[in-house]
């Protein structure tokens, strides 16, 4: 099954001040830049959660955001008010489409509930979706990905669709970025299927190789320390969560309520760091050559 092909949204700022975005468009349809080739900037997607994380990656020079809520919890899909809240920053937004925390293997009522979710956050203005699902015996669900996909390239526009990292807990994650090309994807969010991307840097590689025309993007307990390798593998695009605690608001005496409330310090939110924002900006500039 395929999806239609899409062009990339994020060759542009839709507003805004900032920096030139990174010219993805310009990649290689294949592996690496030869040695003649100029290298294009890889670009910098931020993981945000509000139109102040927004503000943040636009200011400190990101090309685009992704917009989630619960953080501490992989991500889940965010509201239509918070998709169209932060599409008024100016940055284009993929947004996470992910019904519940835990595995990826989802039944035929989250798929449905999935697809109608990625209809809603592009109605409310995403430039593009992050999806995913495996089987249970950790293959790519490709039938979900495909409905998925097609949900988004239903939309009257142009829309990104990425691969998010479901991938890193399938069984061979080469194998299944391998599967992307037919499916129409944009993109893929991986570490590698390392815990951390630093960590997957031979099979971050090897899926630049196995997938042509789509996108691999580095992401997963990525600090701007670690841009120069990730980029020597040939990865298109950095994705960071840039995050730090925010210091709590409340007045008055604190109980534990949820998962989050292990202790009062760290039962509050993440915020987007501006420092480490223009610190992942600032590496990435400085392995452009050409």
């Amino acid at each position: 099954m395929t999806g239609r092909a899409t062009r990339p949204l994020d060759a542009h700022r839709t507003a805004g001040t900032g920096p030139a975005p990174a010219p993805e468009a310009t990649l290689p349809r294949r592996g690496r830049p030869g040695p003649a080739e100029p290298v294009p900037r890889p670009a910098l997607e931020i993981a945000v959660t509000s139109p102040a994380g927004a503000r943040v990656a636009l200011d400190q020079g990101a090309d685009r955001v992704e917009l989630c809520t619960g953080l501490e919890l992989g991500g889940l899909t965010p509201s239509a008010a918070l998709v169209e809240a932060v599409a008024a920053v100016g940055l284009p937004v993929q947004v996470l489409v992910r019904c519940r925390p835990g595995d990826f293997v989802h039944d035929a009522e989250e798929t449905a509930l999935m697809v109608a979710e990625v209809r809603s956050v592009i109605a409310s203005g995403a430039s593009g979706v992050v999806v995913g699902a495996l089987t249970a015996d950790g293959g790519l669900d490709t039938d979900t990905v495909a409905r998925l996909a097609a949900a988004a390239h239903d939309a009257d526009r142009p829309v990104e669709v990425t691969l998010h990292r479901a991938i890193d807990l399938s069984a061979d994650p080469v194998a299944t970025a391998a599967l992307l090309p037919a499916l129409g994807l944009t993109r893929v969010l991986t570490s590698g299927g390392a815990p951390a991307a630093a960590q997957g840097l031979a099979r971050l590689a090897a899926m630049v190789e196995a997938a042509p025309g789509v996108q691999v993007m580095a992401g997963g307990g990525v600090h701007p320390a670690d841009i120069p390798s990730l980029t020597a593998a040939g990865v298109a695009a950095v994705h960071l969560s840039a995050k730090r605690r925010a210091e709590p608001r409340r007045g008055g005496a604190w109980i534990p309520l949820g998962a989050s409330g292990a202790s009062a310090e760290q039962d509050t939110h993440f915020v987007t760091d501006p420092a480490v924002v223009a610190e992942a900006r600032r590496m990435l500039e400085a392995r452009t050559t050409g």
